[in-house]
């Protein structure tokens, strides 16, 4: 059992020393996976990916909401949804018609979905998502983790206990549905 699955078990149980011991054994990952996925983003974006990575971090080891980690890769998933979320709010906020809000829905190509750069394309994608959530969980978590956290067909592969393989089929298949979902008219 590795260090971090240890501290993680110490968390879930309520030990509030623990999550100190954590954020030095996964603050590189955690950074590495911010600064890919904040790359992506529009060059005016104002979150930067240390105060991406501290906003997950808090949410994670929040002592007063229980969690529970199976592994150290079901911790850095959660990490990826945890970003995936703070993302979506930012993007909401911004798209607030006070904020600048108000732009029309662009349709994106294939190569696109990788990278967004709008409040807009984020929200887009979130919602897709979230419809594709409920057809295809394994394919929503995988997109979760390569568009979110920006981690590679490998290491998603890693994090979702499959093959690279599988992991990529999963990938071709969710981005397929993805687009085709976000092409479609937007619905009232």
């Amino acid at each position: 059992m590795s260090d971090v699955t240890r501290i993680l078990q110490r968390i879930e149980s309520g030990d509030p020393s623990a999550a100190e011991h954590l954020l030095p054994l996964v603050y590189d990952e955690l950074r590495k996976l911010a600064g890919a996925r904040m790359a992506q983003e529009s060059p005016d974006h104002t979150l930067q990916a240390t105060a991406l990575v501290h906003e997950a971090y808090i949410r994670l080891v929040d002592v007063d909401r229980a969690q529970h980690w199976d592994s150290r890769g079901h911790f850095f998933a959660a990490a990826a949804e945890a970003m995936r979320r703070i993302l979506v709010e930012k993007a909401r906020h911004k798209s607030r018609l006070k904020h600048g809000g108000g732009a029309r829905r662009e349709n994106r190509e294939p190569g696109d979905l990788v990278a967004p750069s709008t409040p807009e394309e984020i929200l887009a994608v979130h919602e897709a998502l979230d419809a594709l959530e409920a057809t295809h969980a394994e394919a929503a978590r995988l997109v979760k983790l390569r568009y979110f956290a920006g981690m590679t067909i490998p290491e998603a592969a890693e994090a979702l206990a499959v093959s690279p393989r599988k992991a990529d089929q999963i990938w071709s298949y969710a981005r397929a549905w993805l687009l085709a979902e976000m092409r479609a008219e937007p619905r009232d």
